[in-house]
């Protein structure tokens, strides 16, 4: 299952701080156990220490003693529940591996591949398959300026050729401008696609490089509008990056994206 080992990850570190949280109040956690039983319909309290069954009758104005040991009790069942799915998560995230069914296949000599039909495609089988489809682009208008990427790509403005370049060096396949019909708007051309390899869906990547003009602004919430009544939203299959005339592109925010999402 794509995606297991970060979930199992992420249910770890929850765990984990609700045994440090847990832990840290048992420590002022007052002696023994509290009992309830019931006489002619009214609860009473008593604290059992060690073994003894009957325990120590609590008197109800002590309100703050009977919270405190069955806080104490749920805090304790908490605690044992939550270190054993910490150690199932452990033991389980140790041998788990998500291509551990394609490395089995990616393993085998090259000869050896040509005769196997593996019983599922490899990512990089996925991958090439999605960055060899064929798409239209956006045409150019005559007279605009010819910037081109590193790959050799011709992109519309510098800010698209630093983040072109970016995802060159990071090894990252992508598309660029490739039409996307949204219901509801039509064919838009996100400046970046890429198909996440956790997910095998695809993220989109707009940058809004003039959200200090209204009409251009105007046109980008209509767009990121559109994104979102397609069920595409933004931290999620949306990356965005904004810039203007007085703050421009981030390269360092480039790379935190490219590291959180890519």
């Amino acid at each position: 299952m794509k995606g297991l080992q970060e979930l199992l990850l992420k249910e770890e570190a929850r765990l984990q701080e609700i045994v440090q949280i847990v832990k840290e109040r048992l420590k002022g956690a007052p002696e023994g156990k509290l009992r309830i039983s019931k006489s002619h319909g009214y609860p009473q309290y008593y604290r059992c220490m060690g073994e003894k069954k009957g325990g120590q009758y609590i008197a109800k104005e002590k309100e703050d003693l009977i919270q405190r040991l069955a806080q104490k009790t749920s805090d304790e069942k908490v605690l044992r529940m939550a270190e054993k799915r910490l150690d199932q998560i452990k033991k389980l995230t140790e041998s788990y591996e998500e291509d551990e069914i394609s490395k089995i296949y990616l393993k085998e000599n090259e000869e050896r591949q040509k005769l196997i039909l593996p019983v599922e495609q490899t990512w990089e089988q996925i991958l090439k398959e999605w960055i060899s489809e064929k798409y239209e682009g956006k045409e150019f208008q005559e007279g605009t300026s010819v910037i081109l990427t590193e790959k050799g790509e011709r992109v519309r403005s510098k800010s698209e050729k630093i983040m072109a370049d970016h995802f060159f060096h990071h090894g990252i396949e992508y598309k660029y401008e490739c039409p996307l019909h949204l219901k509801g708007t039509g064919i838009v051309y996100p400046d970046f696609t890429f198909l996440s390899k956790r997910t095998g869906q695809e993220i989109y990547w707009e940058h809004c490089g003039m959200v200090d003009s209204p009409t251009y602004a105007r046109s980008m919430v209509r767009k990121i509008n559109a994104y979102e009544r397609n069920g595409i939203f933004s931290g999620e299959r949306l990356i965005l990056t904004y810039e203007t005339e007085q703050t421009i592109l981030n390269t360092e925010k480039i790379e935190q994206m490219i590291q959180k999402y890519l």
